[in-house]
This record gives structure tokens, sequence and C-alpha cells, in this order.
């Protein structure tokens, strides 16, 4: 049998990734083409050309060597200067509201000591399993795969890592199996530390989206995480206001118990996009400790976190 003949009658399938294949002293081997495929569909197309080229008369083994080339997917990092402003709660909806927007995403929870996406996105108590010494996302019922820290160490364990093992850490979730995803939203934890020097030096996003209250200490913090990014040279996608507003469910009456306005001034004064507003609501926050992200409907909770994916698409489709 000729090298040719081991083509002959293939599944289209199998044949569309043959790069070559050798026929020595009845070895077939066979050169696939990987690209595109994540870690299960590379084993699937492994096991059917073996099965079907091992088939041919005169075939006693066949090896099979598959390219190993990776998508390359962009990085939209979500940050802060101070915990506490919402900032975990933005990248989960905001992950979700650009999925179902048509963009292939994933979501990376890098805030190593205090992870909160697996409870956010309904996945707590779930691991994530390992293929080809990469780690393999975990599903989740909106549709965005997730790696976080969280669903890797024993729930409630406290994590006392120097700076090299959060670093490392980092560079696992973020050089996953994430298949086809073409765009990993970073939920860096806050403040201008290891973490996120890693991500802008060895990761480098194509951009970030900063999150603040409205009140002016936190917009002292965001300042300085912004200019973290702007020295590294990530751009800023824009400023998002969280906590703005407050409607009593009872009168209606709209108040500011964290100031008002205070993250669009400082867009406007620092001459950065301002993304938009996200009100102070209990349903909002009842649905993050559900696993229930706004995000994923159609409500009222929901819109705001819509806008601001509306904006960020744009500004990713302008900066392809």
């Amino acid at each position: 049998m000729s090298d040719t003949d081991l083509l002959t009658g293939l599944p289209a399938a199998i044949g569309a990734r043959i790069i070559s294949a050798k026929l020595v002293d009845g070895v077939a081997t066979l050169v696939l083409d990987g690209g595109g495929l994540d870690g299960a569909a590379r084993e699937e197309l492994e096991a059917a050309a073996t099965t079907a080229v091992g088939a041919r008369p005169g075939v006693r083994d066949v090896r099979v060597a598959m390219t190993a080339e990776r998508r390359s997917r962009r990085i939209l990092a979500v940050g802060s200067g101070k915990g506490g402003v919402g900032k975990s709660t933005l990248a989960a909806n905001l992950a979700i509201a650009l999925a179902r927007g048509g963009t292939k995403v994933g979501l990376v929870d890098a805030d190593i000591y205090g992870p909160s996406q697996p409870v956010i996105m309904g996945v707590q108590g779930t691991r994530p399993e390992a293929r080809d010494k990469r780690l393999v996302p975990v599903a989740t019922p909106v549709g965005v795969p997730l790696l976080s820290m969280g669903q890797i160490v024993a729930p409630g364990k406290a994590i006392a890592w120097r700076g090299p093992m959060t670093a490392g850490a980092l560079s696992q979730l973020i050089d996953a199996d994430w298949g086809d995803a073409e765009l990993l939203v970073v939920d860096l934890p806050p403040g201008t530390g290891d973490v996120q020097l890693t991500m802008v030096q060895k990761h480098k996003p194509v951009g970030a989206v900063l999150v603040s209250t409205p009140q002016d200490l936190a917009l002292m913090d965001a300042a300085r995480a912004g200019q973290l990014f702007e020295q590294a040279g990530v751009p800023i996608v824009g400023l998002v206001e969280n906590m703005a507003g407050y409607a009593c469910p009872h009168c209606g009456e709209i108040s500011d118990p964290f100031g008002a306005g205070g993250v669009e001034a400082a867009a406007q004064r620092l001459d950065l996009p301002f993304l938009g507003r996200i009100p102070l609501a209990l349903a909002t926050r009842q649905a993050g400790d559900a696993g229930t992200p706004p995000a994923a409907g159609d409500t009222a909770e929901s819109k705001p976190f819509h806008d601001i994916a509306a904006r960020v698409a744009e500004w990713l489709a302008a900066n392809g």
C-alpha cells in the first residue's frame, strides 16, 4: 500500500486534518492539524484517525503526531484600586453579557486570595480537570467557562502564598485549555501587586476596565490602578461607576449613600471613556449570592450590564 492509499476514502472530517501520512514497514505515521481544537476534540480526532487508518490492509501500527497550535485570544482585565467596589460582580456580568452578544468568552478569577466567581457563577464546589498538563475550565449554567483558585483549594481554606506563587497560579489559569474562547475576561484582585504586575508584563491585556464607587477614597485608589495599566502600555477601555444610587423599595425615592457622579467626573477629568453606572440594588446582590447573575436574564437589573458590555464590545471591535 502506498502513502496515498492510506488517505483514500477516509471520512472528510479526518482527511481534512491530515497534514502528512507515511507508511514504512507496516507502521503508518500521521501528522494531524490540531489548530483550533480543544483537548477533547483533539483526542477524538486522534482516536478516529487511528481507527480508520489502522483498519487498512498492511497497517499493523498507527502513530499520530498533532500540531500544538493554540488559538490566539485576547485578554480584557477588570480591575479596581480597592476591594468592596463590586469588581467581581461587574466582571462576571460583563463576561455573560459579552457572551450573549456573540463573543466566545472565558472568565478567569485571578483574585487568588479572595476568589468569589464560583459563587457568583453558580458552580461553587466544582473542580477543574487537567488534560495534557493544562487545566480545563469548568462549564457554568450561564454558558461562560470559568477557572478560579476557589475551585482548586479547599473551601474556606486561607491561601498564604508569596508573590512568585501567585504569579504562577495566574499563569496556570490564563494558559489553560480554553478551547474556542476568543476573549478572556480576567477579574483581577484589588490593588497593584504581584498578580497585576504579572498580568500586564507577561500576559499583556488588550485593555482594562476600571470599577469604582463614587466616593473620593475609592476614586483615589482607582486612579492608582489606572496608572499601573497606563505605565505598562495597556489601554483603559473605560470607567464604570458602581453602587450609584439606591431606589427605596417602599417609596421609590433615590438616595446616594456612596455619592453620585464621581466616577463620570473623574473620567472626564482624565479624558477616559465613561462606560456607565450600576445602581445599588438588592436584587443584584441577591442574584450574585444565589449564583444567578442578572446579565443572564432580561430584567431591570441586567440592563446596565448589557449597556456597558455593548460599549466594551464596540471598543474591542475598534481596537482589534
